[in-house]
């Protein structure tokens, strides 16, 4: 009995840390697909003078976005010609929604 009451002891502190940590590996994954669309961006950008919204043209640059994590993409249009971008990101297991433009260079909290 006293095993059993140790082992529960063990579990109760160990899940809820478990479940904590599996959150921020899905977070990270969503901060990092957006760092790697962002050089995506920037490297389209350099090519085209213009920022894209398509993902396949991110992925003519080099970005491979992760099977798990939706990632949206806004341009800023000035005279048919995308000079910022905002891009948010979210795992589909859960965590936080994130977000990413031009002008910060850094995910932060919340969507675009």
């Amino acid at each position: 009995l006293v095993v059993v009451i140790i082992i529960a002891i063990l579990a109760a502190i160990a899940i809820p840390m478990y479940l904590s940590q599996r959150q921020k590996g899905w977070e990270a994954d969503a901060k990092s697909n957006l760092r790697n669309a962002a050089v995506a961006q920037e490297s389209h950008y350099v090519d085209n003078s213009t920022y894209t919204t398509d993902e396949a043209d991110l992925a003519v640059e080099g970005f491979n976005r992760s099977a798990n994590v939706t990632v949206n993409y806004e341009a800023g249009d000035s005279a048919d010609i995308a000079t910022s971008y905002c891009m948010d990101a979210v795992h589909d297991s859960g965590g936080g929604t994130f977000n990413l433009d031009s002008d910060s260079g850094e995910p932060q909290d919340g969507a675009c």
